[in-house]
């Protein structure tokens, strides 16, 4: 058995982290009271079960009713860059190295209007300056919703390639797979791959795995957020290992939205075993009350994961980062050199 200690002194890296599920529950008060918000409670203890999965989580329904009443908070741009802060902060104090935070302009801008382009603003200052203070590196992934107007999407899109010089990296496609296609947003993901954009689509979580097979060849995706349905298909999932597609495998996560039922009914352990190329994420780590360490600790004691399989992992993550080929290769090598000295 790993020791949690060890764990957390693990360089980490994380690809898959929404800032919209990154919210501080203390700040969130503070918003609560400054802003007279309408909520159930303002209570931080009885809070908690408006913004977190306590003990009723286990579908996707329950999951996706946090960020409902997540989205009241985001009030003014002083409030949405320390959110974007304290996100970097907290994962720097979990010893994520580096990390891909992704976000969704319109997530953050529909209740007070704001900006899609001041919102982008927003997030790339606060996070900006958040990695000057911390030992982090830290580059922004750009989230569209399948449930949303492609025209929305359109707007996103252009907003994220404007924005490559200062720190965003990929494009990703969110939302209910079960009942919105990702049909409809196939130009947008070639317009930001022939950008130079990394491609990252939630898919193979809550719906069928060809959505995967889709993601792949027909959005150009490298990356599949969760994708754990990929191992019902041997066909789908041959194509994800000859394409070397990586999954970003939120455990937790797929526990708490009902993905799966138990921790060790998990297919993470069966996709690394067969040679897919593997990532760990805590998705929303304030929704599901983890860390990244956490997270590790968990697939270590409930699926057998060694430290050296969990090094792999990590090296996996360094290598499918969506930064330019130099400073992959120099991320590369400061992990191989880190993680050799444990």
């Amino acid at each position: 058995m790993i020791s949690h200690t060890t764990l957390a002194a693990l360089p980490k890296i994380e690809l898959h982290r929404h800032l919209e599920g990154s919210l501080r529950l203390t700040t969130l008060l503070e918003v609560a009271r400054e802003f007279k918000l309408d909520l159930p409670t303002h209570d931080i203890d009885a809070l908690r079960a408006y913004v977190q999965i306590t003990d009723e989580g286990g579908d996707f329904r329950t999951f996706l009713s946090k960020f409902g009443v997540l989205r009241k908070f985001y009030q003014s741009r002083e409030v949405i860059q320390r959110f974007a802060y304290e996100a970097v902060a907290d994962a720097a104090a979990d010893n994520v190295r580096y990390l891909e935070l992704r976000f969704t302009p319109m997530a953050l801008a529909r209740v007070q209007n704001f900006p899609l382009e001041d919102v982008t603003d927003w997030v790339i200052e606060a996070v900006d300056e958040a990695q000057r203070a911390f030992p982090v590196k830290v580059k922004l992934i750009v989230s569209l919703n399948r449930h949303e107007d492609v025209s929305i999407g359109q707007r996103a899109t252009r907003i994220a390639i404007e924005n490559m010089s200062r720190g965003v990296v990929g494009l990703d496609l969110a939302g209910d797979e079960a009942n919105y296609s990702a049909e409809p947003f196939a130009r947008l993901f070639h317009q930001a791959r022939d950008a130079g954009l990394g491609i990252t689509i939630h898919a193979g979580e809550w719906a069928v795995c060809e959505n995967v097979r889709y993601a792949i060849e027909k959005l150009g995706a490298a990356r599949i957020g969760h994708g754990v349905r990929v191992v019902e298909d041997s066909e789908i999932l041959k194509l994800a290992r000859e394409r070397q597609a990586t999954f970003e495998v939120c455990v937790t996560s797929n526990v708490q939205s009902g993905v799966v039922q138990r921790f060790v009914d998990h297919p993470v352990r069966t996709m690394f075993d067969m040679g897919l190329q593997v990532t760990l994420n805590t998705d929303d780590p304030s929704v599901s009350d983890i860390t990244l360490t956490d997270e590790i600790n968990i697939v270590a004691a409930s699926l057998g994961f060694e430290m050296a399989d969990l090094k792999k992992m990590t090296l996996c993550a360094a290598e499918a980062s969506f930064l330019p080929e130099d400073e992959k290769r120099t991320l590369v090598e400061e992990f191989k050199t880190g993680l050799a000295k444990l």
